[in-house]
């Protein structure tokens, strides 16, 4: 991937202001600016978003670009929703972020999760047929919800005409990130 190869693309990503792993929101950000997208972070609050690392030690804080209630999803391309068990157990009691999800799933747009994120899609009842992974602890989860858990680092799964990319732990970063590459450039 070159430095400008995903220009005009737009990215949101969705966090609440404390438990994002810091990797699965910083490393995705990062990368996906420096390769010309332009990537925007809508978190609960105004207020800084404390990462975590491993769900337990204060990671690096990231200034949201706006708060979720302030977010539009018409404009963007991909959706990226960050783990973290805090994060992503916060994220689906946020109505406005299960909201977006079910609108980026309408509107056959991919969605990028990682880790624990496939809760809030869970929650905005978007698994249905589609195979997905996750940490492995969602798995019953996810079958509850009318998906099927795979282990493996990443999945890429567009059945129902949307793309979800999933993957399990930042481990699986570099296969996550080159799967959300794809998307980006295959999708209108």
């Amino acid at each position: 991937m070159g430095k400008d190869d995903l220009q005009g693309r737009r990215i949101l990503a969705l966090v609440t202001n404390y438990g994002v792993e810091q990797d699965e929101l910083v490393v995705p950000v990062e990368h996906l600016r420096a390769n010309g997208a332009q990537v925007d972070v809508a978190a609960v609050s105004a207020e800084p978003v404390q990462t975590l690392v491993g769900d337990k030690e204060p990671g690096r804080k990231v200034s949201p670009t706006f708060t979720l209630d302030e977010a539009d999803p018409d404009g963007y391309d991909l959706l990226l929703v960050p783990g973290g068990a805090l994060n992503a157990d916060h994220l689906r009691q946020e109505g406005k972020a299960v909201e977006t999800i079910r609108a980026f799933a309408a509107s056959r747009r991919p969605v990028a999760a990682i880790c624990h994120a496939p809760w809030a899609l869970i929650e905005a009842d978007v698994v249905q047929g589609k195979t997905l992974t996750s940490y492995a602890s969602l798995r019953t989860d996810i079958s509850n919800a009318g998906g099927t858990w795979v282990d493996r680092s990443v999945v890429s799964d567009d059945t129902n005409g949307w793309t979800l990319v999933t993957s399990r732990t930042p481990k699986d970063l570099d296969d996550f990130l080159r799967e959300v590459e794809e998307a980006l450039i295959t999708s209108p």
